[in-house]
């Protein structure tokens, strides 16, 4: 009998992830098959600042470029990153996925990126100020760069555009309403790819449970998922509200933001500065805005643990309404930088919530284990790496398969 003939395995599309912030750009690299793997990742530091960094890191970890550079902007920054990367790429880029925090009422799944998309997008930056326009200035230079490339755009409210009205709904007169202020959540790359994650390893009934994700890192929030869809999240109107980050003021009483204006005569510029860049665990530590820091400096600083202190509690409360709010737990899960690495900001979320059937085991806690709940703890609690870079990916490799033609 004839041997039957091999299969040949489809090559791999390359696409090239883009997440701009402020003033950095983090990039990673896949190859999408049958299987997905990560060329390399890495990141352009300090944008427009002194001291630019380029980094990047191959598929095993291996450095692959760690040095200083000017990168007086982002459309530089892409340069040297467009310049690299032939040398480190195995094939050509079949597209590129963009990160977009903001896609307000009308983009609710990735779309290519086309010139009415863009001149679109340019109108809601006064929704995401903070955001949209480095992300904008990142897919004009990629335009620049490689005009016949296709962008895709990956939007992060996505993932709450299902949210029931009454989560969504803030208690403002009726035309605000009608003008798009409302809750839109953020972080969705993010908690799509641990929804997709926690089927895989839970199973689906996991994840048609009741479902809390606390995405705690700079930037931190929290989603509450019921059956799959999402019941209600801490961020808001814009990616300041909801739990206090590292830089970022959370939830503020309406009066504060009217104090500050008024009575001390800031400008709106200089308010939005102070609630975005100066306000979280820098503004209450005076120190850092990266809790590892604060964590070495608790025990000799009563700022830093005080900052520490109020991020936990806060946390905490936010974790009780969620709960709240879906009727009851079933599964935690702790991600991004403070969520993966820091047990005692774990620890003390968690403690005191054995009556929402919450219990830790101290050693699975303490070694960052893939499930750190007691054996009998009615609620599972899991620390998950989150993968926003590969959902990027994931996306846009979707909208290749679709066959959809950018213009």
């Amino acid at each position: 009998m004839a041997a039957a003939p091999s299969r040949k395995m489809p090559s791999p599309r390359h696409i090239l992830t883009i997440n701009s912030g402020s003033s950095s750009i983090k990039f990673a690299l896949y190859g999408m098959a049958e299987s997905e793997s990560l060329v390399l990742s890495g990141s352009l530091q300090r944008i427009g600042l002194d001291s630019g960094f380029f980094r990047a890191r191959g598929s095993r970890g291996e450095a692959l470029i760690e040095e200083s550079d000017d990168l007086p902007d982002h459309e530089a920054a892409l340069q040297r990153l467009f310049a690299w990367l032939p040398q480190h790429s195995p094939a050509d880029l079949a597209a590129v996925g963009h990160r977009l925090v903001y896609g307000g009422l009308e983009y609710t799944q990735p779309r290519w990126i086309t010139r009415d998309l863009t001149t679109a997008l340019q109108k809601l930056i006064a929704f995401a100020p903070e955001h949209l326009p480095h992300e904008l200035k990142a897919i004009e230079a990629v335009s620049r760069a490689h005009p016949d490339l296709k962008q895709a755009a990956c939007f992060d409210t996505a993932f709450h555009s299902q949210m029931p009205k009454i989560a969504r709904l803030y208690p403002l007169p009726r035309f605000l309403w009608d003008e798009g202020v409302r809750r839109y959540g953020f972080h969705g790359l993010s908690y799509s790819y641990i929804m997709g994650e926690l089927a895989e390893q839970a199973g689906l009934e996991a994840a048609n449970g009741r479902v809390i994700i606390a995405h705690l890192g700079n930037g931190a929030s929290m989603a509450a998922v019921r059956g799959g869809r999402p019941i209600d999240t801490t961020m808001g109107f814009t990616p300041a509200g909801g739990l206090m980050m590292g830089t970022r003021s959370g939830d503020l009483d309406p009066g504060v933001m009217l104090y500050l204006l008024e009575q001390k005569g800031l400008s709106p510029v200089r308010t939005r500065d102070i609630v975005n860049r100066q306000a979280g665990i820098l503004g209450v530590s005076g120190i850092s805005s990266d809790m590892q820091d604060l964590l070495a400096k608790e025990a000799d600083d009563p700022h830093a643990a005080e900052a520490i202190a109020l991020f936990c509690y806060q946390a905490k409360k936010f974790l009780g309404a969620l709960i709240a709010a879906l009727g009851g737990l079933d599964t935690l899960v702790f991600t991004a930088g403070i969520g993966e690495n820091a047990p005692a900001i774990r620890r003390r979320i968690c403690e005191g919530m054995e009556f929402a059937g919450i219990r830790l085991d101290e050693q699975r806690n303490t070694t960052s284990a893939p499930i750190i709940s007691a054996d009998g703890s009615e609620a599972v609690v899991r620390v998950m790496k989150t993968g926003e870079e590969i959902m990027i990916a994931r996306q846009t490799c979707r909208l290749l398969d679709r066959g959809a033609a950018a213009v």
